[in-house]
C-alpha cells in the first residue's frame, strides 16, 4: 500500500520535511514513488508548500495519508477538494 508520509531532512536538532508518497513497507528516508511538496516546523507558522493537483492525484490512486499529513492537507483544504470529487 502507499502512504503518503514526511520525510525527515534538515541539519540536527532543526528538521524540516519533504511529503512523499512512499511503499508503507520501506524505510522513513527510502526511495519516495512522488515528492509533493515541503513542511518546515521550525519557522513561524510552519510554511507547508504542497501540489494540490499531485496530492489528489494520488488520493484518487487509493494512497493513504499518515496522521500528520492528513492535518496538513485539511489545513490546506485539499481533503475537502477529495471529498467533493468522491461526491
Amino acid at each position: 500500500m502507499l502512504k503518503i508520509r514526511l520525510t525527515r531532512m534538515g541539519a540536527k536538532k532543526n528538521p524540516f520535511y519533504r511529503i512523499v508518497v512512499i511503499d508503507s513497507r520501506a524505510a522513513r528516508n527510502g526511495v519516495p514513488a512522488d515528492t509533493l511538496g515541503w513542511y518546515d516546523p521550525a519557522k513561524v507558522d510552519a510554511p507547508v508548500q504542497l501540489d494540490a493537483e499531485k496530492a489528489l492525484h494520488w488520493l484518487n490512486v487509493g494512497a493513504q495519508p499518515t496522521d500528520t499529513v492528513r492535518s496538513i492537507l485539511k489545513k490546506n483544504g485539499i481533503l475537502a477538494q477529495f471529498a467533493d470529487a468522491k461526491k
